[in-house]
């Protein structure tokens, strides 16, 4: 996750022209001027490549040119290079702290990597700057609701209202917000706008749907959906939705068929892989479990649930040093995961390590009472992300 975030506009914003002076910084003088500006010009008409070229060039006659270096956090944005672009902006951001659209786009960044915990203090510290700033209101609400933080989510989002209420996407977070932290004020209001405002649209239907898979009614929530379909069979999140449903039914070949339905409409998705991978899993087909596993780290390398995937499919077959390996690439992803460290106990006792196997065990048994298991959610559907809230990578 990722997928929600998919429906708030999410802009990335040019911030380098009101840098000059910044941290005690002068106007670049004629040589780093032109290539800085070449490189703005390249950047605002959708050149990547020449933009790149010319900040590169900027910062090789003035290395600490705070704005080459956060103009570069957006061409790597652009281009969805997320390391490249965090390495370009947290160096702006020491040099030019208070400039708050750098922090923005530094939080964005982790937004889209679904690392909420880092995104939270950045649009936390841009809210308190500059407390009219509706983007970054937008993106802490959603960090709080991703967070399972409810109370902090409603009360961030409420001020959008005005300007929000006629947004199906941000009526559907704000019902299941309120909802779960008692402002049943606020969720009843927010439904009533929403059958207003969605008219009997696919998009209706849809949001309805996923509100009944929020409070796990399968039952509606297919029926939803399945009107959402009916309406518009290649509007994204549905055909996901109903396999997300179907899987919890443990209805395999029905889910798989919409996962693959999903992956028609959507097809650089990651999460539909690695839902088909699991559906496969449970039908017992293993090589295409693995395949689309594999296909959704192609993806995202950052698929904890195909890791673990691949690490039981490796355990069955007696692949032991890959399912160790698997298992030490999810660890990393997601060290705070029971499923992940018991399942390691497991391969490490069969490669006869007992040792290493026993401090795995004793290690799952505390995870398992201190924290709510991640990867266990997506392997079972029972996890925010599995009902589509996550946002998309």
């Amino acid at each position: 996750m990722r997928r929600m975030a998919a429906c708030f506009g999410a802009t990335i914003l040019l911030v380098a022209g009101s840098l000059w002076g910044a941290a005690g910084q002068s106007e670049p003088s004629g040589p780093v001027r032109e290539a800085f500006e070449r490189g703005e010009r390249a950047l605002g008409g959708g050149d990547l490549t020449e933009a790149e070229k010319a900040f590169r060039q900027a910062l090789a006659l003035d290395p600490g040119l705070v704005g080459a270096h956060a103009n570069l956090g957006v061409v790597y944005m652009r281009r969805k290079e997320w390391t490249k672009a965090l390495a370009e902006l947290e160096t702006a951001r020491r040099g030019a702290p208070q400039v708050v659209g750098i922090r923005l786009n530094e939080g964005l960044v982790y937004y889209r990597q679904e690392n909420f915990t880092a995104a939270t203090p950045l649009f936390e510290s841009v809210l308190g700057d500059a407390p009219d700033t509706k983007q970054a209101r937008h993106l802490l609400g959603l960090c709080y609701f991703f967070a399972e933080r409810y109370g902090d989510a409603t009360a961030t989002l409420a001020p959008l209202w005005p300007d929000e209420s006629a947004n199906l996407a941000y009526l559907y977070v704000t019902i299941i917000a309120a909802g779960k932290a008692g402002r049943h004020d606020l969720e009843e209001k927010a439904t009533r706008r929403m059958l207003e405002v969605g008219a009997d649209s696919a998009e209706l239907h849809l949001f309805i749907g996923k509100a009944y898979l929020a409070r796990y009614d399968d039952d509606h929530a297919i029926a939803e959906l399945e009107q959402a379909a009916r309406r518009n069979p290649n509007l994204p999140f549905v055909h996901y939705s109903l396999g997300i449903a179907y899987r919890r039914r443990q209805q395999f070949e029905h889910a798989k068929t919409e996962f693959l339905a999903d992956a028609a409409v959507e097809p650089e998705v990651p999460h539909n892989y690695d839902q088909l991978g699991v559906v496969c899993y449970y039908l017992e087909q293993d090589r295409e479990a693995e395949r689309y596993f594999r296909e959704a780290l192609r993806r995202d390398p950052r698929m904890t649930s195909s890791h673990f995937g691949l690490a039981k499919i490796y355990k069955q077959q007696a692949k032991l040093p890959e399912a160790l390996a698997e298992l030490e690439a999810a660890e990393r992803l997601d060290p705070e995961s029971a499923s992940i460290r018991y399942l390691k106990a497991q391969v490490l006792q069969q490669m006869g390590r007992k040792q290493e196997a026993k401090t795995e065990l004793e290690a799952a048994a505390r995870l398992r009472k201190q924290t709510a298991d991640r990867v266990e959610g997506r392997m079972s559907g029972q996890s925010p992300a599995e009902i589509g809230l996550s946002p998309a990578p």
